[in-house]
């Protein structure tokens, strides 16, 4: 659908910046033009080619997904499921970013099928976005035929990320040449922690993790089963490595951890990702469930759980979205307490344990959805000046 040059969202009740160092602004109104943020409150319906009337509710920036299983099109062989990642923008997920393309059947092993898959991919997510979906795409799966050249090389055609976990090392401690080399070519690293998640992968220890000090910490909760207690509280504590929570992994875990992070004061290392597509399935609100899981049982304020879900991890990958500010990719979910729910408002009912219902998305200032066919319906819904027609995939099924 063709965004016009600018939308106005007026009467917002409350807005979430997705930034830690200031969570809620003071804005009842903001203006997006050509796709970007362009101002923050005094914002009148005139100022538009659009008006979003929220009505009160909340408006946040998109959810990222640190850790979703894409393949090569909207499509998850590990669950025979098509469509999966417009689905997802149904449950506030605007971008998400590759841990690999690891269940392409038939993933290459040898050194320029691994390269060429890289590139490809990275290439193919540039252009192709499910419903609007941004996809952070092609991750080089770490391998021992990788040479530092090779790095180099696919860095310069435009592979920025790398998984570590699903090579074929004997151990994992023989990775460390290619995670030093991906780091120096400027190749941000995700590694695998915890025990084994598929056939053929190996469990990647905390002393695994000392050594090979990747980038990103992935699924430290769990991916799915978690390392151990004071392995986890080494990591938090002693090491600068980003600290990755993730729904298809351990609660308790999860819990446990987001007290150790408390006591490091680590905050600002914690991003939220889902790990699905995989054996836990293709889940469209797996953020906003982590979300309300952390809020409600680990007393996680529910403007830091969106910063987690959000700013804290465009910071990391170096996003243009992320936050609500001027200058930003108007990424945006517009939610409100779930239709019937007790609490006042999204934050509040993700402080509840419940899920918020999403009224509206958009994505580089385009309205993506209107009424989520995932959430419950919210509260509090948008109008839309003009009218517009319901965007494809809207409504409840």
């Amino acid at each position: 659908m063709p965004a016009l040059k600018s939308t106005a969202i007026v009467n917002i009740g409350t807005l979430v910046s997705g930034d830690l160092e200031e969570p809620l602004l003071e804005a009842d109104s903001l203006l997006i033009e050509d796709g970007v943020i362009s101002k923050l409150g005094s914002v009148e319906a005139s100022d538009a080619d659009r008006v979003v009337d929220v009505g009160g509710a909340t408006v946040a920036p998109g959810l990222i997904d640190s850790h979703c299983h894409v393949v090569l099109g909207d499509y998850t062989p590990r669950q025979q499921t098509v469509g999966f990642l417009s689905s997802y923008v149904h449950g506030g997920i605007t971008q998400v970013i590759s841990p690999g393309e690891i269940h392409a059947p038939g993933r290459p092993r040898n050194r320029e099928g691994v390269k060429a898959l890289a590139v490809a991919a990275a290439n193919w997510w540039k252009d192709y976005r499910p419903n609007g979906m941004k996809v952070n795409g092609g991750s080089v799966v770490l391998e021992p035929v990788l040479t530092d050249q090779d790095f180099v090389e696919i860095a310069e055609q435009g592979v920025r990320l790398a998984k570590f976990g699903f090579g074929r090392y004997e151990d994992p401690a023989d990775g460390l040449p290619q995670v030093k080399g991906a780091q120096a070519a400027g190749i941000k690293v995700m590694c695998h922690s915890g025990g084994a998640s598929i056939p053929g992968s190996k469990p990647i220890t905390t002393d695994h993790l000392l050594l090979l000090h990747p980038d990103v910490c992935g699924h430290i909760n769990g991916g799915p089963t978690s390392l151990d207690e004071e392995g986890l509280k080494t990591i938090i504590a002693e090491t600068d490595m980003i600290l990755q929570l993730v729904q298809a992994g351990n609660l308790r875990s999860s819990l446990e951890i987001v007290e150790w992070v408390r006591d490091a004061g680590a905050e600002s290392r914690v991003i939220i990702g889902s790990d699905t597509p995989t054996g836990t399935g293709v889940i469209p609100l797996a953020m906003l469930k982590t979300m309300a899981e952390l809020c409600s049982l680990g007393d996680v304020d529910p403007s830091m759980a969106w910063a987690w879900s959000s700013g804290v991890t465009a910071d990391v990958y170096e996003l243009d979205a992320g936050k609500v500010a001027v200058g930003r990719s108007a990424d945006l979910v517009v939610c409100d307490t779930p239709w019937g729910g007790l609490a006042p408002d999204a934050l509040g009912a993700l402080r509840r344990g419940d899920i918020p219902g999403i009224s509206a998305v958009l994505i580089d200032g385009e309205i993506r959805a209107l009424r989520s066919r995932n959430t419950p319906a919210a509260a509090r819904e948008v109008s839309v000046e003009p009218e517009m027609e319901t965007p494809p995939g809207s409504g409840h099924v």
